[in-house]
């Protein structure tokens, strides 16, 4: 009798055992299940008009594509675009967030900060931002601390050797004008720095609406400038046609900080590749939405760098470059 009822105990205890490891089983696949059942909600505060980024959030999307999200079944995306350049944001990152999306992506300061005061609790993720530390988005760039992460574009580290460049291709480039606007500041500081350095005299122009553009170009011809430099912003990016125009209608041989402002007609660009970054950007939110927190994930910076050379623009104004500049060029416009 005290053996059957030991062997019923036995037995008892091997279906609680059995049960509780098919519970630890099922449990994560389960969790797992319902993971990719879900449709995400990503939403977008580009740095200006979506129109001339499109390129850019392609890439970005791209990326998502390559790691698994298919837009309409698993993810969606919540863009919310400024009607025009330099305009606020934060009634935008306030409607995101009452969509109660998963991840914001912001582009410039401004976005970055206007979702920064909207919301303490959605991961946001800058795509990317010139001085995160500075601008008190993040506490440093290898522990981010709070909600936000993502990449930095330090390209006051480039100014001077965006500078240099320009100087060997106008060795009699003198006087240089340099455009810059909010939030680069510290790309004005580095031009400076390397200007001195050089012997240069730079001409500071600082710009902030479109309509003072024309003004600025004006400016720089009366300032008898031989060169141009512009910073690299959300600004400058949003109406690189319109700057590279004027660049070339007043004959000013002009650098820039991202490829596309050479392929858009200006002379030449040397910085980061910005679809990278975005690509980088995509990698943060599918890692956000898998679970790790942002203040777990170091804040990166770009690893491709490229030179682009114009030579249209260049024959244009009449200058030859330097065949010891053109064997560093990553690509060379014709």
């Amino acid at each position: 009798m005290v053996a059957q009822i030991q062997g019923e105990e036995m037995n008892n205890r091997r279906k609680l055992i059995i049960s509780l490891g098919a519970g630890a089983l099922t449990a994560p696949f389960s969790s797992f299940a319902q993971q990719q059942s879900k449709v995400w909600r990503v939403g977008i505060l580009p740095g200006g008009p979506l129109t001339p980024r499109k390129y850019q959030w392609d890439a970005f999307r791209q990326r998502m594509h390559e790691l698994g999200y298919v837009e309409g079944k698993n993810v969606l995306y919540e863009f919310r675009e400024p009607d025009k350049e330099g305009a606020p944001y934060d009634a935008l990152a306030a409607d995101l967030v009452r969509l109660n999306v998963d991840t914001i992506v912001a582009t410039s300061v401004a976005a970055i900060a206007a979702a920064k005061r909207a919301t303490e609790r959605i991961p946001i993720v800058m795509c990317p931002s010139t001085d995160p530390v500075g601008s008190g988005f993040v506490a440093s760039l290898a522990r981010p601390g709070g909600n936000i992460t993502g990449v930095s574009l330090q390209m006051d580290d480039t100014t001077g050797k965006r500078l240099q460049l320009l100087r060997e291709i106008v060795p009699k480039a003198a006087r240089v004008a340099f455009i810059w606007s909010a939030g680069s500041k510290n790309q004005l500081e580095a031009a400076e720095s390397a200007a001195r350095q050089l012997g240069v005299r730079l001409q500071s122009i600082e710009v902030n609406t479109e309509d003072a553009l024309p003004a600025a170009f004006d400016a720089a011809v009366k300032g008898r400038a031989d060169a141009l430099m512009v910073a690299q912003t959300t600004f400058s990016t949003g109406l690189r046609a319109k700057i590279t125009a004027l660049a070339l209608n007043h004959r000013l041989p002009s650098i820039y900080g991202l490829p596309f402002n050479a392929e858009a007609g200006g002379l030449m660009s040397y910085g980061p590749n910005d679809s990278q970054y975005y690509r980088q950007a995509a990698v943060f939110v599918d890692k956000i939405l898998r679970g790790t927190k942002p203040r777990d994930l170091p804040v990166e910076q770009p690893t491709v760098w490229e030179m682009v050379i114009n030579l249209k623009t260049a024959k244009a104004l009449g200058i030859k470059i330097p065949q010891s500049i053109l064997v560093q060029a990553n690509k060379v416009i014709e």
